[in-house]
């Protein structure tokens, strides 16, 4: 019976749901470094996201700020695409990162352990399906290190796909 109840209850929350205009978004985040990530809205056009990926060894937690803005100013609905659900966005945030020694990577020359703090711009585009919670995004997110292994790291484009609600 218990099971039943959660079932009902679930799809119930995934048919009441509007994907249209969501709130918070979570889901994993693919590219050359790999997590989660969660995206909260805290005004129409104004979102906090939270990632945590891995890569080398270590792992990085990015805290980004982002204004998001529809690509096409008018609602043009052409073989059930909804050009209201595409937006773009860009945003500024922080990261830091801990990475254990590892040889397998480009940029560092030894195998010893980093940590290191810098700042991230990211530039994207995302879709939110209007019939299904889902949300679908592509980024390119530049980051500069100032503190640990400082420089320029121009490497991170992802692929996200997120649960909305």
């Amino acid at each position: 019976m218990k099971k039943i109840i959660i079932s009902a209850f679930f799809v119930a929350f995934v048919l009441v749901t509007n994907a249209q205009s969501y709130n918070s978004a979570v889901g994993l985040r693919g590219g050359p470094s790999a997590g989660i990530t969660g995206k909260f809205f805290l005004s129409e056009s104004a979102a906090f996201e939270g990632i945590l990926a891995s890569r080398w060894g270590g792992f990085n937690i990015t805290g980004l700020y982002e204004v998001h803005n529809k690509v096409f100013k008018q609602r043009t609905v052409s073989g059930g695409f909804d050009s209201n659900q595409l937006l773009w966005y860009y945003g500024v945030g922080g990261h830091i990162g801990f990475w254990n020694g590892n040889t397998i990577h480009p940029w560092f020359k030894d195998d010893r352990s980093y940590t290191v703090i810098g700042i991230d711009g990211i530039i994207g585009l995302e879709y939110t399906l209007k019939d299904f919670p889902l949300n679908f995004s592509i980024d390119y997110k530049p980051s500069f290190n100032l503190i640990g292994y400082s420089g320029f790291w121009g490497d991170e484009g992802a692929f996200s796909i997120r649960y909305t609600f």
